[in-house]
């Protein structure tokens, strides 16, 4: 029985990634700032300018995400979750004990430290769970991403909501839970996530079929339970309590997953399985690359020209700098998470400029329906690949589009706008994080992935910094010096009509390229269809 749950076998494989869905699940916690920073201020008798920086501080630690990625083509995937773990049960550890008034504030600079610190420790957690489960997953990239990204979407509704109903927002035992629980999910996935071989036979790639339908099914359970909590309003504390018993038992429930498979290998241990559990299965061209032998290209038709590694096989990161493809994909996703943080860093401001009090459910929306877009983008383009070979950047480009056409709709300042908009923007900014890993995979490969992933992902905070705090900052604070008495608040939809224009713009730039890289891929993906299609069950000796 020991055997059959050890790590590297199939079930074991399953109960690491379902601790890897919780080491998602917990890792928003750069995200929930806000849930403290008020605490934060008056015991450090902040000025609002002063606790906007300790804010810029964490998102800072994001910016370093570059050090986990080059530590995870070198460290295995143990090393690199307690990184993260001690990182940031150090950072938020530090920031409990001021808020709980154990030591006196900190000096400033140190504070940001700390901010910094516990900021960079998601980005380890982050690298460690994708790169390794898209190892172990390989054949199901899009789904992998999309359940692994949902999760993430849906952390900080996680923690906010559990500790508002267990500690009746204590600001001290809310920073407690991040330093803590974290910690300890890490621990979990450290015994159980490893990198271990890819399913090899027809069997075993359509038991992960089935068992990612499991996942998706759980996910979406939980998102709809989420949001049902947060728009029905306030709750007594034993309904509270109730919900945050109920919300752990669903995060729980993916466990029946690796139970079953443990149940089924016991089942079967002692026959030799049905004919399909031995089939042989045709690597794919990246797989090969990755699993270290021989490239083969001959068969699909790439040549590599003067050594250097092609579409599809493994590239370090100097060689990915190189082609085309890599800037087209940097760039177009620049275009799409950049203007979509944009909106969510000024929903407050955009609310109030359409006359909108309370912006709570807008941000619920975004979050929601960005889970959803991720959820489904991941496996819809996987089907589609394997169905006929549609390029995966083809959907990055539809969201584009449709992400241009949500920005036009709120440049117009119709009533509802804002609902529809912000429905718009969380499903096409889910979309494009989702979509996006599994194509860097593979297009340069999986052998030094973590290092590309987090060059891709710096454009979270570049696209942040270019649309949030210079675009919409600058043309914001130019419409409300216009009005009558100057000021520093605009009301009304011109305030950010002209940056929802410039925006558009940009996903239409975006929607160029993608559709350009999808066309420069369709041999690539092509080979994939096809090595998908011509797997076929032989006869067991």
């Amino acid at each position: 029985m020991g055997s059959l749950i050890s790590p590297t076998s199939p079930a074991g494989r399953w109960l690491g990634f379902v601790t890897a869905v919780w080491v998602q699940a917990i890792s928003g916690n750069n995200y929930t700032f806000s849930n403290y920073s008020a605490a934060l201020k008056t015991l450090m008798a902040l000025t609002q300018l002063q606790l906007n920086s300790l804010s810029v501080a964490k998102d800072v630690g994001k910016a370093f995400g570059i050090l986990a990625g080059l530590a995870s083509d070198k460290l295995p995937t143990p090393v690199i979750l307690l990184v993260g773990a001690v990182e940031g049960v150090v950072g938020y550890g530090v920031q409990w004990l001021v808020i709980s008034r154990r030591i006196a504030p900190l000096p400033f600079w140190q504070m940001c430290f700390f901010l910094c610190l516990g900021g960079n420790s998601t980005t380890w957690m982050n690298t460690a769970v994708l790169v390794t489960c898209i190892r172990n997953f390989r054949r199901n990239r899009g789904p992998v991403s999309g359940i692994l990204k949902g999760f993430v979407g849906l952390s900080t509704a996680i923690f906010t909501d559990v500790c508002s109903a267990l500690f009746a927002d204590d600001p001290a035992k809310f920073v407690l839970v991040l330093a803590v629980v974290p910690f300890v999910v890490c621990l979990a996935a450290i015994l159980f996530l490893r990198e271990v071989p890819p399913s090899a036979s027809l069997g075993e790639e359509k038991e992960e079929t089935k068992y990612f339908s499991v996942f998706n099914v759980l996910a979406v359970i939980v998102a709809v339970y989420l949001l049902v909590f947060d728009v029905t309003g306030p709750h007594g504390k034993n309904l509270s309590r109730a919900f945050a018993c109920a919300l752990l038992v669903l995060l729980a429930a993916p466990l029946g997953v690796p139970l079953h498979s443990t149940v089924q290998k016991w089942r079967h241990s002692g026959t030799k399985g049905d004919p399909e559990s031995h089939a042989a299965e045709p690597l794919l061209v990246h797989d090969d690359a990755a699993l270290g032998s021989p490239k083969k290209l001959e068969h699909v038709g790439f040549l590599a020209e003067k050594g250097r590694p092609v579409i599809g096989e493994d590239h370090t990161i100097l060689e990915a700098l190189r082609t085309v493809d890599f800037w087209i994909l940097f760039i177009s996703f620049l275009c799409g998470v950049g203007t979509g943080l944009a909106v969510m860093n000024n929903m407050g401001q955009l609310g109030l400029a359409l006359g909108y009090v309370d912006v709570s459910i807008f941000v619920s929306l975004t979050s929601i329906w960005g889970f959803f877009g991720r959820i489904l983008s991941g496996s819809i383009s996987e089907y589609f690949i394997k169905r006929a070979g549609t390029p995966r950047p083809l959907w990055n480009a539809a969201s584009q589009i449709l992400m241009a056409l949500g920005y036009i709709i709120l440049a117009l300042g119709l009533p509802g706008s804002l609902y529809i908009g912000s429905v718009v923007v969380g499903v096409c900014y889910g979309v494009r994080l989702a979509v996006t890993v599994p194509t860097a995979s593979e297009l340069f490969g999986l052998k030094y992935y973590g290092l590309i992933y987090n060059i891709l992902i710096l454009n979270l905070p570049l696209g942040s910094f270019l649309f949030s705090g210079l675009l919409a900052g600058l043309l914001y604070d130019a419409e409300a010096t216009q009005l009558p008495g100057g000021g520093n608040t605009c009301v009304g939809a011109h305030c950010f009509r002209l940056v929802f224009v410039v925006m558009a713009m940009a996903c239409a730039v975006g929607f160029v390229l993608d559709l350009w890289l999808a066309c420069r891929t369709k041999g690539l993906y092509a080979t994939i269809c096809a090595s998908k299609k011509s797997k076929k069950p032989t006869s067991s000796s």
